[in-house]
């Protein structure tokens, strides 16, 4: 997905281009590194396409709570890449360049899953004052 693309893109679009993004990380973290990284890989590879899995099973939400508890799981699981991202460039298995382009697309993710959940928790508060 280019830069543009992601400017005007939905949750959905974004959370799964990380996704694929994530999985060509472990790939790269796993087969094509020269330094070689099997246990953060793995963490990085579960919460990153968490993200997407929790917001595409919202999509199918039973009820407001529901959607609400998918769409902060992504926040949990996004927040949670972001944490792997920091580990693996401050120890060296990401160059800057990888680094700042990954945890970019994570921070938009992150920002939007804030508002997101801001959003529906307000809603649901309205409702229940009613």
């Amino acid at each position: 997905m280019s830069e543009e693309e992601k400017q005007s893109a939905g949750i959905h679009e974004l959370s799964y281009d990380f996704g694929c993004r994530i999985t060509r990380l472990f790939q790269y973290l796993t087969e094509d590194s020269e330094y070689k990284e099997y246990v953060i890989s793995k963490q990085i590879y579960r919460s990153g396409t968490s993200v997407g899995a929790n917001v595409r099973e919202s999509k199918h939400a039973q009820s407001d709570a529901d959607f609400l508890s998918k769409m902060s799981i992504a926040y949990k699981e996004a927040d949670e890449t972001d944490y792997w991202l920091n580990l693996l460039h401050d120890n060296g298995y990401l160059n800057d360049d990888q680094f700042q382009s990954l945890s970019h697309d994570c921070d938009r993710i992150l920002k939007v899953l804030t508002s997101i959940v801001k959003t529906m928790k307000e809603k649901i508060e309205s409702k229940t004052k009613k």
